[in-house]
């Protein structure tokens, strides 16, 4: 707990560092129908746009770049004056955006890094340690959390008084497994025991006893019996030679040992694994395993212990027992533990599926409600949980509330949410459940809750952190842009057939061609396979597509200017096949029929007319803009951001 706290804390200090960062006073560059637009903010555009371009920090792109803002601008006010930003579509589409970029900002995603590097460190370690388990039932009642921890407590006394802690092991604990061990579980790392264990284990020091600790099975105390530097990892293979079948230990020993005085002898490893080994998983492969780290064979600790035991590449071990067993055990490699840049990305993903996130969020959130002043109402809380029942749990619940639906359900900070707002969440979000209905009803307001809380932390950053707004502004205008741009200009330069038919004929002739011709072109990178298809045509026999395919042939057909390929610029410019080699390619281009420059048809250059059509009905559109919200330049601000952004 003491370690989350300090790293919630280490979080929130820096996020109220970056709150506070000054800023310069802003001033007004220009105008739209009288809303400021802020020099600060194209600043911020400019050097985010121009990164690492230093020759384009000049007067004249800067100005360049003035003219292009105030056009976005003008764009924008239109797309809000239609009301564009009040449409569902547009809110569920700007949600998800903030959703993403709000995280970086928020205490989760520090956190999983910190938990990752908190990992990390454990995993240098491996602590031996032994416990003594008083379980807890599932469904446990408050008399039976209060029993099982009344024996804890019982036990750890006896402990104080001078007890073997071994022999309370045997005696009381709840763990199976303890009878045999002593409550002793050998040597393990993080990851390896669920998480409360692992850190009550870690933050007790050897020879020490821990404070209880609590987790899903139960009530805890840790004996820490040691601790040492982790071995890392170890690729072993074996040799296998199973008890059973009415074979002895000692018969299977010997056929051990004979084996190791063959391999001693000098025969093949393989060979003799093929030949001897029980296990048929591995037998074929050399009797290679995966490899494995502290606690993986915990139920074979000599196993474990023999492999860990080697230390060159290719020696082996004597035959040595096991309750399965006798092996020979060879060692292939060891491997150290990767660097925390080698491990990090796999240790997020376990961290952010792992219980440790769990707690970490859990005081995360309790922390940002104390921030926020987080308040519940007891008295219309109590209403409306008895009102939860199985139509919630169907996910269809429509509780009557009209008599308290005004009252204060919670309050954060100076905002107070009603019993009604909560309810219209609760049916938005309802989904069919197994959970106990008031259980489940806690689950929605507590995610509610921290929406809200998200809500308030987003309103904090938009208020003191100038790169935020900046970002969430540019979110905001930019789907608004895409919206209005698709409707007046995308959209109808390739949906309005007879206006681009008028553009075109009024423009066709812009739309000339020079150089062109019918063409087929094979193209390979196998010059047997253009050979082949040279000869063919020469033969005037049909190129079959089963040749294309088998071969790997990419054939392209159609008009074509001397200009659109560069190995067009290499043949000669008239009917016949003409074979030729470029950059590692091969061609066949058979150029059927030159045909007359003049006005092209508009099928073959519609591409180039839609686009040139947007142009002109933007620049058209643009002019109607202009004149509905008037622009008006602070020449002042424009001199200041100038010499803000050109002596860069």
């Amino acid at each position: 707990m003491k370690v989350f706290i300090y790293f919630i804390s280490l979080l929130f200090a820096s996020l109220s560092a970056l709150s506070q960062s000054p800023t310069k006073k802003e001033k007004v560059l220009f105008t739209v129908a009288g809303e400021p637009i802020l020099s600060e903010e194209f600043i911020y555009l400019f050097n985010k746009n121009h990164q690492q371009k230093p020759e384009q920090y000049t007067i004249k792109n800067i100005e360049e770049y003035i003219s292009l803002y105030t056009k976005f601008k003008l764009k924008v006010k239109e797309a809000r004056t239609r009301g564009y930003d009040t449409t569902a579509k547009f809110k569920d589409e700007l949600a998800g955006y903030k959703e993403a970029l709000r995280k970086p900002y928020l205490p989760d995603t520090k956190l999983t890094d910190s938990l990752a590097r908190m990992a990390y460190e454990r995993l240098q370690t491996e602590v031996k340690a032994s416990h003594i388990l008083i379980r807890i039932p599932e469904n446990a009642t408050p008399n039976d959390t209060s029993a099982a921890w009344n024996k804890i407590k019982d036990i750890e006394q006896k402990l104080k008084n001078g007890d073997d802690f071994a022999s309370l092991a045997v005696q009381f604990s709840e763990d199976p497994s303890a009878k045999t061990n002593e409550g002793n579980l050998g040597y393990f790392s993080a990851f390896q025991m669920v998480y409360p264990f692992e850190t009550g284990a870690f933050q007790t020091p050897v020879g020490q006893v821990s404070a209880v600790v609590r987790t899903r099975f139960g009530y805890h105390l840790i004996k820490v019996l040691d601790k040492r530097s982790a071995q890392g990892e170890v690729e072993v293979s074996h040799i296998m030679v199973r008890l059973g079948n009415g074979r002895t230990s000692e018969q299977a020993k010997e056929v051990a040992f004979e084996i190791y005085d063959r391999l001693n002898a000098g025969m093949n490893w393989d060979e003799l694994c093929r030949t001897y080994s029980e296990d048929a998983n591995s037998k074929d492969s050399g009797g290679k395993l995966r490899p494995f780290g502290t606690g993986a064979f915990a139920s074979v600790p000599e196993f474990e212990a023999a492999a860990f035991s080697l230390t060159q590449p290719g020696t082996y071990t004597a035959p040595f027992s096991t309750a399965y067993g006798w092996h020979i055990v060879k060692l292939e490699r060891k491997i150290p533990v990767g660097t925390f840049a080698e491990l990090e990305a796999s240790l997020k993903n376990r961290v952010s599926r792992d219980e440790r996130m769990q707690n970490a969020k859990r005081i995360v959130q309790q922390s940002l409600r104390k921030k926020y002043s987080f308040k519940e109402f007891e008295s219309a809380k109590s209403k409306l949980y008895n009102l939860a029942d199985s139509t919630l749990q169907q996910g269809r619940w429509n509780p009557p509330i009209t008599s308290f639906e005004k009252e204060v359900l919670f309050s954060l900070q100076n905002s107070k949410v009603a019993v009604k707002d909560f309810v219209a969440y609760v049916k938005k979000n309802q989904r069919q459940t197994k959970v106990p209905s008031n259980q489940y009803l806690q689950q929605l307001q507590d995610n509610y809750i921290q929406q809200k809380i998200e809500e308030l932390v987003e309103a904090d950053l938009t208020k003191n952190n100038p790169e935020y707004r900046y970002l969430s502004q540019e979110y905001y205008e930019g789907i608004l842009l895409f919206d209005i741009m698709e409707k007046e200009v995308w959209a109808k330069a390739s949906n309005d057939s007879t206006g681009l038919e008028q553009y075109y004929q009024a423009q066709k002739q812009n739309y000339t061609g020079n150089g062109r011709a019918n063409i087929i072109v094979y193209q390979s990178a196998d010059q047997k396979s253009i050979d082949a298809i040279a000869l063919t045509l020469q033969n005037q026999q049909e190129i079959k597509s089963e040749f294309l395919k088998q071969n790997n042939i990419k054939k392209e057909e159609g008009k074509f200017q001397k200009s659109e390929r560069n190995f067009l610029a290499q043949i000669p410019w008239q009917k016949g096949n003409h074979p030729l080699a470029l950059n590692g390619n091969y061609y066949l281009v058979q150029l059927i029929e030159v045909l007359p420059a003049g006005i092209l048809p508009l099928d073959e250059v519609r591409g180039k007319v839609i686009g040139d059509y947007q142009i002109t009905l933007e620049n058209d559109w643009l002019k109607i803009l202009e004149k509905k919200y008037p622009v008006k330049m602070n020449a002042k601000a424009k001199k200041y951001v100038l010499s803000a952004l050109v002596k860069k």
